[in-house]
């Protein structure tokens, strides 16, 4: 399968991609972003993504949590999670994951 064919489950599952995940703002803008983790939280699959491209409102060294949900035709799609608090427990686990593994 070609960078080009994969989906967005492909692309933030593979431990080896580097391909940028993109999205187009209200201005129909490209913003692209690095993943930095997918973390399964509760009942929910969440994504950091580090943005690439300046995005205003967000440091350079800032990251922003994505959900992870299927639409209606089982295609995958991100949407900001809004839940200070839910954005929190994510980056902690992620946080967690990290020293665990640096642990190892």
């Amino acid at each position: 399968m070609s960078d080009e064919e994969k989906s967005l489950i492909d692309i933030l599952l593979d431990p080896d991609s580097s391909e940028p995940i993109v999205f187009k703002d209200e201005y129909n803008q490209e913003i692209s972003f690095e993943q930095v983790a997918v973390i399964p939280l509760d009942e929910g699959v969440y994504v950091i993504l580090k943005p690439i491209d300046e995005l205003e409102g967000v440091g350079s060294d800032e990251a922003l949590v994505f959900r992870l949900d299927i639409d209606d035709e089982d295609n995958p799609e991100l949407s900001i999670e809004r839940n200070i608090e839910i954005a929190e427990q994510v980056f902690e686990k992620y946080y967690q994951l990290v020293d665990e593994a640096n642990n190892e």
